[in-house]
């Protein structure tokens, strides 16, 4: 693909005005057309797990990767401790230097077994992009990236529920594309629940979860000094999970839904109207606060849809599979999902894979693969 071309596209995907995937002819549902918003890179779901039950987290077991999904989770961890790193090629079908590195950990704090702290980094890369400024024929190269960093809090409010808090900074360079663009950063913070119970369902004791996370609510952010500025994704993340074992051995199979309400307006409607029309427009959008934002956000129906299955044996090998559903004019993402996973005391390796079932995607045939370790499987390991 032409390097000048698709810089414009990975800006535009890094930047708040994202980016957009437009197929042959007008059906809406043959294109890929992300919503708008100033960090789009944080919208990724970074973890093996949750990405092969096609984006689901809320509310299943926790693991090392709970941080983004909903770190309230991480109180009712069976580790003391535990910390991994997963990698992504993404828009493997554009390029292929794109990438997503996630680390994340956490720890289990005291002696009660009902506080934990929670620590992530994610980095999102375009690679080394090569650009020339409009009538030059120089060119140079830049190399855009994402950063955050996320540091959360868990506690036990009873045996059956938990609370958790999580503060994140971001930080995203476009490399020196000209002059009027500079990095960017903002500030938001999660607010997340977690209900864990077992409860008969005939003879069978199940777990059941239920979940929530209200996630990136913060500062708006800026790529040209407050002149324009973009609504962070934040987003309500309401899920339940319930886990059924199949015998009296080693079979379990979980069952897995959930719903994410974005919590950032749409940005106005730039059809047949006159030029002044749009920059009214535009000025009013700018001047929306990111806390009537959120209000603003539940005038308009956006709501995706993620359901997937996990089945274990002996908790130690793992088949997963799900689907992913977002309305067209929200986004257009529809995608199947499916993994696997592999667990010794010490260490667990997953693998997911993407399919998109709408065309003209390009997260379609997205590979994931991610390796955690356990504290207490080390120690045990070490010993």
């Amino acid at each position: 693909m032409n390097r000048i071309k698709f810089y414009a596209a990975s800006f535009l995907w890094i930047g708040f005005v994202s980016i957009a995937q437009a197929a042959d002819g007008d059906d809406s549902k043959d294109y890929f057309n992300p919503l708008i918003n100033g960090a789009p890179s944080l919208t990724i779901a970074p973890d093996t797990r949750g990405s092969s039950l096609g984006d689901v987290g809320a509310a299943t077991e926790a693991d090392v990767f709970s941080q983004y999904w909903n770190p309230a989770k991480y109180a009712f961890a069976y580790s003391k401790g535990g910390f991994g790193l997963s990698y992504t090629p993404w828009l493997k079908k554009i390029i292929d230097d794109i990438d997503l590195v996630y680390l994340a950990g956490y720890y289990k704090i005291g002696d009660s077994d009902r506080q934990a702290i929670g620590v992530s980094l994610h980095y999102f890369s375009t690679g080394k992009i090569d650009v020339s400024h409009p009538g030059e024929a120089a060119f140079y190269g830049v190399s855009p990236y994402d950063v955050s960093l996320d540091l959360s809090y868990s506690l036990k409010l009873s045996e059956k529920f938990a609370g958790a808090v999580a503060f994140r900074y971001f930080y995203s360079d476009p490399g020196q594309i000209g002059e009027g663009y500079n990095p960017a950063s903002a500030f938001s913070a999660d607010i997340a629940g977690y209900y864990h119970n077992y409860l008969m369902l005939g003879e069978s004791e199940c777990l059941l979860g239920l979940g929530f996370n209200i996630s990136n609510m913060g500062s708006k952010i800026s790529y040209n000094k407050g002149n324009s500025t973009a609504f962070l994704p934040a987003n309500l993340k309401v899920g339940g999970s319930l886990l059924v074992p199949l015998d009296k051995q080693s079979n379990t199979l979980s069952f897995n839904l959930d719903a994410n309400k974005y919590l950032f307006p749409a940005p106005p409607d730039m059809g047949a109207v006159s030029t002044e029309e749009k920059l009214q427009a535009l000025h009013d959008y700018y001047a929306i606060s990111s806390l009537s934002g959120i209000f603003k956000s539940f005038e308009e129906a956006r709501i995706s849809l993620s359901f997937g299955l996990e089945y274990a044996y002996d908790n130690r090998f793992f088949v997963r599979g799900g689907y992913f559903y977002e309305h067209p004019d929200n986004g257009n993402r529809q995608f199947f999902s499916t993994g696997v996973g592999f667990k010794l005391n010490a260490f667990q390796l997953d693998a997911a894979y993407l399919i998109s079932t709408v065309p003209h995607n390009p997260l379609d045939q997205t590979l994931r693969l991610s390796l955690s370790f356990d504290i207490d499987g080390l120690k045990n390991w070490i010993k």
